[in-house]
């Protein structure tokens, strides 16, 4: 059974990368951007972890969390915020979070708090996928290894993120600045710049299967095909 989070974030793009990056990785994700609606969410998902932003529409993080605590001392909850005020984080810990997250966040980050809020509920996050089959490639995301039936490549880091990003969004396009919030943490000019160079050698690791292509959308972003 896949571990089932309940996710508050209004930025409405961030949270459908968020959501579908975590659905990938075998979480089952409930979205919702209105704080107003979060609570006849919770009592009918019965979710395991939830994820809140603080600045909502309606109702924000802090007063959904005093109400989910109210009913459920057990659900662990992970404040997104984009505060740095020492008192807002002493507030959500007070108010029953079990920790924070900064925005803008790497997807990395994300999932290692969300992992890590579990461990100390003892609940066990579902088990990773042992390869994605990309083309003539078989992309085994745990090592960062990408293979086809001559040679084994073994990825960077970032580059396996990367690819691990493209391929989850690659029924859109996913936008620039969201790859450079999901994995770099922020869309500075030097993060943009890497980012070229990544993409670059994704493409090249890719060059062998003509059907795969990492296109550039000009001003907005990339759309992986594939083929």
């Amino acid at each position: 059974m896949s571990i089932k989070i309940l996710y508050i974030e209004d930025e409405l793009s961030l949270g459908k990368i968020v959501k579908e990056s975590l659905q990938r990785r075998g979480y089952e994700v409930i979205l919702e951007s209105d704080g107003a609606n979060v609570m006849q969410l919770f009592k009918q998902a019965n979710p395991a972890v939830c994820v809140l932003d603080i600045m909502l529409p309606n109702k924000d993080g802090f007063e959904i969390a005093a109400e989910i605590r109210a009913i459920n001392q057990e659900v662990p909850i992970l404040f997104l915020t984009a505060k740095t005020q020492t008192n807002d984080l002493v507030k959500g810990f007070t108010l029953g979070g079990n920790d924070y997250i900064r925005k803008p966040f790497s997807m990395e980050e994300l999932i290692v708090r969300i992992e890590n809020v579990l461990r100390k509920s003892d609940k066990t996050p579902a088990p990773s996928t042992n390869h994605i089959k990309i083309g003539k490639f078989r992309f085994y995301t745990n090592r960062q290894v990408l293979a086809n039936d001559i040679e084994e490549k073994k990825l960077s880091y970032k580059e396996s993120e990367l690819l691990k990003l493209l391929y989850e969004n690659r029924d859109g396009i996913i936008d620039r600045k969201n790859i450079l919030d999901l994995l770099w943490g922020h869309d500075s000019f030097f993060n943009s710049r890497n980012l070229d160079v990544y993409i670059t050698r994704l493409r090249v690791h890719l060059k062998e299967d003509d059907n795969l292509q990492i296109l550039t959308i000009k001003g907005v972003g990339y759309r992986f095909v594939l083929g």
